[in-house]
């Protein structure tokens, strides 16, 4: 080996160990970061040695893709899981479930039946209207929680629009970035690396509010987005995302449909949801969920309100019917077969159900019926030639009649999700365990798609991110190349200073 050839090697040693130590404290100084992709020196051999060719970054596309997957998943399932988690702290409570309509209905059921027993009591009467009066309460409050749900959910989906506008911006100017360094640096240049660390940051926060795929096209690095359903997000200009808020809810309001690139996006469906990403499931909450809870609060309060209508005392046909101790805004009288009697939904009944005033006012009218007036009386006492006259005070029928139906089938709509013929004490324990039934189903999912992410995620990080173990063991293999390049060093300066000495 000629000296100018030892010299060469030792230059180009120097040179390859600089870029390495180079790269390799940068990827030290990331080893925390996330958004980082790991860079490596790659060297090659040829007659003039061995030299750093290019910096290539870490990349592992099919990894990427399962990663941002299970992201949207998770992203919609956790969100779901918590509204499923909200509705039942406001409306049931806790395990015992304290504030939930079934569970006053049971309190009121065994009012009545005590009132029953003691039809002559002042303080029975009056605990009976408390108890029904604080199962209205029950059916408003959750109510009030279902449509507070879907407002929480809409402002969700505002928020989320919002910000994923904001994120389709900063991606192209992240692309627009890739694609300038890609074409002025070159594919495998620092700057084409940093600048394709920004743009997959920013395709990691889309994918938490929406289901995504990424192509990237051509060799300049170009990237475009679709959704999961197939709608362009992104393809060289953001395409926008539109959404019209909606400032309160009450059980008939309709929410606004989210668009992308003018197609309407759909909610998610079942508690396992399909939804990706935050906004599908935000929808799924407000125009699915939600609604379907708020059914069968309604259905609950029509079975009230039919159980305990009265009726005209006239034996000949037909039977008028009446809303009775449960009544509600605008309430109409209806015959057998017709109105409330037929299972359909009134939709917002459970918001506005109230409380007879005149019962409020005399408990005894419950026993004794007439709180529609005297054609309605059903105490066999009454005397309508005589009406001040004093009714019979044991009279129990009317009231048995009431708990009897209490527990007797009747007709639900289907529309409601739960059962379509049931007791109204059935129902009401049935919708709290379709509630509960499907937070333990959202539960479960949550976990599932919780795992799939960390190991998802696991193995992306594992692929491209940094391992400070490697990058220190492979500081201590550049650090003894170096001293290599220092012995060549040492040796040529040997060799020419002996001849400088033979010279002299």
């Amino acid at each position: 080996m000629s000296l100018t050839t030892a010299l060469n090697n030792a230059q180009a040693i120097f040179n390859n160990t600089g870029t390495q130590s180079s790269v390799v404290s940068n990827n030290i100084a990331n080893t925390n970061n996330s958004d980082y992709s790991r860079r490596q020196a790659i060297l090659t051999t040829n007659m003039s040695g061995a030299q750093v060719v290019k910096i290539a970054r870490s990349e592992e596309p099919a990894l990427q893709t399962a990663f941002l997957a299970n992201s949207s998943s998770d992203s919609a399932q956790q969100l779901l899981l918590k509204a499923y988690s909200n509705l039942q702290s406001a409306t049931i409570g806790g395990n015992s479930n304290e504030i939930a309509p079934s569970t006053y209905l049971t309190a009121f059921q065994t009012a009545m039946q005590t009132y029953s027993g003691s039809p002559s009591s002042t303080t029975a009467a009056k605990a009976a209207i408390n108890a029904a009066q604080s199962l209205v309460t029950s059916l408003n409050n959750a109510t009030t929680a279902v449509q507070n749900a879907r407002s929480d959910a809409d402002k969700q989906i505002s928020s989320d629009v919002d910000t994923l506008n904001g994120l389709l911006k900063q991606f192209k100017e992240a692309n627009d970035a890739v694609k300038s360094a890609t074409t002025t640096a070159g594919p495998t240049s620092s700057a084409t690396a940093d600048a394709l660390d920004q743009r997959d940051s920013i395709l990691k926060q889309i994918s938490q509010i929406i289901g995504v795929t990424a192509v990237t096209r051509g060799n300049s690095n170009d990237m475009a987005l679709y959704t999961s359903s197939g709608t362009t997000l992104f393809e060289t200009i953001p395409r926008t995302v539109t959404f019209q808020a909606t400032g309160s809810y009450t059980a008939s309001t309709s929410g606004n449909s989210v668009y992308v690139d003018g197609v309407a996006l759909t909610a998610g469906q079942s508690a396992a949801t399909t939804a990706q990403g935050s906004l599908q499931a935000a929808l799924q909450v407000r125009d699915d969920v939600a609604p379907t809870y708020q059914k069968q609060l309604d259905e609950i309060a029509r079975g009230l309100v039919t159980t305990f209508a009265e009726s005209t005392s006239s034996a000949s046909p037909p039977v008028t019917k009446a809303a009775g101790l449960f009544t509600y805004s605008g309430a109409t009288t209806w015959t057998s077969g017709t109105g409330l009697s037929n299972p359909t939904i009134v939709t917002g009944l459970a918001g506005s159900i109230t409380l007879s005033a005149a019962a409020v006012a005399n408990p005894t009218l419950l026993r004794d019926g007439g709180i529609n007036g005297a054609a309605y009386i059903t105490n066999p006492s009454y005397d309508p030639a005589n009406p001040t006259k004093p009714l019979d005070a044991g009279y129990s029928t009317q009231l048995d009649g009431f708990i009897t139906a209490m527990n007797t089938k009747m007709s639900f709509d289907s529309q409601a999700g739960s059962d379509t013929n049931a007791t109204l004490m059935s129902y009401s324990a049935s919708s709290v365990g379709w509630l509960e039934g499907q937070r333990s189903t959202a539960t479960t999912a949550a976990e599932n798609t919780s795992a799939a992410l960390s190991r998802s995620s696991g193995a992306y990080s594992n692929a491209t991110g940094v391992s400070l173990d490697e990058e220190l063991k492979l500081m201590m293999d550049i650090e003894q190349s170096y001293k290599a390049g220092t012995k060549i060093l040492n040796a040529v300066n040997a060799m020419l200073q002996s001849v400088l000495d033979i010279a002299s």
